[in-house]
This record gives structure tokens, C-alpha cells and sequence, in this order.
């Protein structure tokens, strides 16, 4: 990863600068791609950091699980199959409750 990139995606590469990177191509992974794309057009990074999914457990392996790590820890947003799942900051969320 350049020096240009690795300010932009910190958490990528190890200490010393490697990492394990990975390209896709268009099929199997038409999905995917079509995420990393729209983030790289939204944020301008063409990255997005695929991390084994666990917080002191065994790797995430259904939706469930996933929803059940997200709703544990500090994780800003989730996608489960199609679905994004993010936090709404606290600030909006009150606001929301002062309308009700």
C-alpha cells in the first residue's frame, strides 16, 4: 500500500507496511465489488477493510451472530446480505424521541 493510501485506510497494513491485499473481479463477487465501489465514490478511498468478525469468540459465521457482535461492541454500521445496519448518534436519536 503507498504512503498516499495507507493515511487514508490506517487500519490496512501492518506495522511494517505489509499487508495482505486482495483484488475482485466482477463474478462471484458482483455484490461486494458494488460496495467497495459506491465507498470509494462517496469517500474517495477504494478500500474497505475485511477483518475476521469476532470480539473474543469464534469468527461470525451467520446474520445473527453478526447483529448479536454489532449490538456488543463500538461498530459503526454492519452490512448483513443487503442490509445496512447502522448507529444513529445519540443526538438524533433524542431528537427523534422529543417528536413522539
Amino acid at each position: 500500500m503507498t504512503s498516499t493510501r495507507r493515511s487514508e485506510c490506517p487500519a490496512g497494513p501492518n506495522e511494517n507496511g505489509t499487508g495482505r491485499l486482495q483484488t475482485l473481479g466482477k463474478d462471484p463477487n458482483s455484490a461486494y465489488l458494488k460496495l467497495i465501489s459506491t465507498f470509494a465514490e462517496k469517500t474517495g478511498t477504494p478500500v474497505v477493510l475485511n477483518t475476521s468478525f469476532n470480539e473474543n469468540e469464534p469468527i461470525v459465521e451467520s446474520p445473527e451472530q453478526a447483529l448479536d457482535c454489532f449490538f456488543r461492541t463500538a461498530m459503526d454500521a454492519v452490512v448483513v446480505e443487503n442490509t445496512l445496519v447502522q448507529r444513529q448518534p445519540v443526538e438524533a436519536a433524542a431528537a427523534g424521541d422529543a417528536s413522539d
